[in-house]
């Protein structure tokens, strides 16, 4: 078990298809496997995926943040679950929300007694960077680490962020730089499409599914080890 308890982990990247899903998916099972206690904050409500994979096995919360009414619903969960990791899938959409809203989450961290730890997933295009200065100015106090999606191609591949500016702001606060694996799309297939936990998976699919699947965990806790210490 680790000493982490009360953390917030905000799994962003603010548009489709960069791998916010899969990034918490990987989180959620990775705080469970070390022994700590974990609550699912489902903020895509229109496509709750990792909501309907995970709402029996953690305690789980369905939370819209395109409405001030959510934030404070937001920050009301994590009082009331301070001893708890608390892991947010954001949706596509939210970073016009954290413009307006995020302040509500940023200045009541102090009195949560908590830090917020950003894990921002990128791809390849110059659109994940802009999103992730946006965020940064909006949520001044969070932790930011940003996760390479090697879906899209090995850590050199990502050169625009390598190179950038932003890059050198984010590790200058401290924060790192990571590549997530990849894991084979049959199994990842599986995996969305039959909502399963990771857990679960790992017990019912094909077995070099399942092969491959014990692969990947095992990089991902390497990876995960850096900024979910």
């Amino acid at each position: 078990m680790s000493d982490q308890n009360g953390r917030i982990y905000w799994v962003g990247g603010s548009k489709g298809g960069v791998g916010k899903s899969m990034m918490t998916v990987a989180t959620l099972d990775y705080v469970l496997e070390r022994g700590d206690k974990a609550l699912l904050v489902e903020c895509d409500t229109s496509n709750p995926d990792v909501w309907k994979a995970y709402k029996d096995q953690v305690p789980a919360e369905l939370i819209d943040l395109d409405e001030a009414d959510g934030w404070i619903h937001l920050v009301n969960t994590c009082d009331s679950h301070r001893d708890t990791v608390v892991i947010v899938n954001t949706a596509a959409r939210n970073n016009v929300a954290v413009r307006q809203y995020g302040q509500t989450l940023d200045s009541s961290l102090e009195e949560l007694g908590t830090k917020l730890v950003a894990l921002w997933v990128i791809n390849r295009q110059r659109d994940s960077l802009e999103l992730l200065r946006e965020f940064t100015d909006a949520v001044p106090k969070a932790d930011v680490h940003v996760v390479r999606n090697g879906y899209f191609g090995d850590e050199r591949k990502f050169e625009l962020y390598n190179g950038s500016k932003i890059r050198e702001s984010i590790e200058g606060r401290g924060g790192k730089s990571v590549t997530f694996p990849d894991l084979a799309d049959r199994v990842a297939d599986d995996i969305y499409t039959k909502r399963l936990s990771l857990s679960a998976a790992a017990k019912t699919l094909p077995i070099g599914n399942r092969a491959e699947l014990a692969r990947w965990r095992g990089e991902v806790r390497k990876v995960l080890s850096e900024v979910v210490a």
